[in-house]
């Protein structure tokens, strides 16, 4: 393996210490105990298995954590209004409401009743359009907030590089490009209907993958020394799998994430800085 490992579980369990004890100094100072509150209608099995390690990770956190679990036949004004209940009540800090929705619901409906100040998944426009300007205190994703840390951490430089980010949601690419471009990054965006995908990643001094497809990006698709961040999460044959072929690019990579242990871990650790942050600011408001 000539391509050095970024460990993101590794360094979750580092950042658990440190924003641990900072949510125990912000009760101590304050005595709020900041709570998140995930919504969700139906049963998707994503969903669940995702809030159920949420509820994990906030009891490790010493965050309060409450799910507002709505039938699958709930309709689009009970999940308006329960988000908008949410959002009026000072003692909830963050909310998610969890995706896919059922049939008949229009997310952007669900998401405009949010309060921007509670929406620690950086999902509301208020906050894609602060996060898209750079100003103001808005909360990004925490997913790729999770892969910018680790490019900090692992002190890779970003300034004047050329970043190529192969996917464009709103959850994790367009935000991730974002986020690089604020770093002073020149930054391509592609996804899996470019042509010639591997001549433009290919160029990539810092290589982004969050586009879906299980080892999309090949050993010939990155520039030798790149570093590479991988946040597929995909399942061939029961076993997870990013959407960089790692065994072919960590021959060529010079950093490179692994999946799993490579973003995943990272991605609830920002969660709960978000949740934090959101209760300084409403606690000072």
């Amino acid at each position: 393996m000539t391509a050095q490992l970024l460990d993101g579980k590794a360094l979750a369990k580092t950042m658990q210490e440190e924003v641990s004890a900072e949510i125990q100094a912000f009760k101590e100072a304050t005595g709020v105990t900041p709570k998140l509150v995930v919504v969700r209608a139906g049963e998707d099995p994503a969903s669940v298995s995702y809030a159920n390690a949420i509820a994990k990770t906030c009891e490790k956190y010493g965050v309060a954590f409450e799910l507002k679990a709505l039938p699958e036949s709930a309709s689009q004004a009970e999940m308006v209004s329960l988000v908008q209940s949410l959002s009026a009540d000072a003692s909830v800090h963050g909310i998610m409401v969890q995706e896919p929705m059922p049939k008949g619901i229009d997310p952007a409906a669900v998401i405009a009743a949010l309060s921007p100040a509670k929406d620690v998944d950086g999902v509301h426009p208020l906050n894609a359009g602060l996060l898209m300007e750079g100003k103001g205190d808005f909360f990004a994703p925490a997913t790729p907030s999770g892969g910018m840390e680790i490019l900090r951490r692992y002190n890779v430089p970003i300034k004047g590089k050329h970043a190529v980010v192969v996917g464009r949601s709103n959850i994790v690419g367009k935000p991730m490009a974002l986020l690089l471009l604020h770093e002073h990054a020149t930054v391509t965006i592609c996804h899996s209907r470019t042509v010639d995908l591997g001549a433009v990643t290919r160029q990539g001094d810092i290589l982004v993958a969050a586009v879906g497809k299980a080892r999309l990006i090949t050993g010939d698709m990155v520039k030798p020394g790149a570093v590479v961040i991988d946040f597929g999460v995909n399942f061939e044959d029961g076993k997870m799998v990013g959407d960089v072929d790692f065994e072919s690019a960590k021959e060529v990579a010079g950093m490179i994430t692994p999946v799993p242990g490579g973003t995943g871990p990272m991605t609830n650790v920002m969660l709960m800085k978000n949740v934090l942050a959101a209760a300084k600011r409403q606690v000072s408001a």
